[in-house]
């Protein structure tokens, strides 16, 4: 059991988590550069004076598609962020390694959630 607690991953299972990681990453910074552009470009396409009747009710749902698109992109900014730090501890040879427990992240958690830094036993208990 001593030697699973100081167990880390092979340099080539790094390389295969660090190439997951980096297109993840490159694919999230696509997402949020769409997502940016929708609320940043947001504008109203010379509809002013077609319903101004309704102006108000349009408003209120632009401003709450806007607010949003604004939320998704905090979140994806944090996404990315997770996996950055993700690839310095794979630079660290810390990479899989639990943080509660100092075991390692099973691979197929590891696979699907690449920033993970807690193993399923320790998810669970918090």
């Amino acid at each position: 059991m001593a030697d699973k607690e100081t167990a880390r991953y092979s340099d080539k299972d790094l390389q295969e988590f660090k190439e997951i990681i980096l297109k993840k990453i490159a694919r999230a910074e696509e997402d949020l550069v769409l997502l940016q552009s929708a609320y940043k470009n947001d504008s109203n396409n010379g509809t002013d004076d077609t319903s101004p009747t309704f102006k108000s009710f349009d408003d209120g749902a632009d401003t709450m598609a806007k607010e949003a698109n604004v939320q998704l992109a905090i979140r994806q900014e944090k996404f990315i962020r997770d996996l950055k730090n993700a690839l310095l501890r794979i630079e660290n040879k810390t990479y899989g390694i639990c943080r509660v427990t100092g075991k390692l992240i099973q691979k197929e958690r590891l696979k699907l959630v690449p920033h993970a830094t807690l193993s399923i036993e320790a998810k669970k208990r918090q």
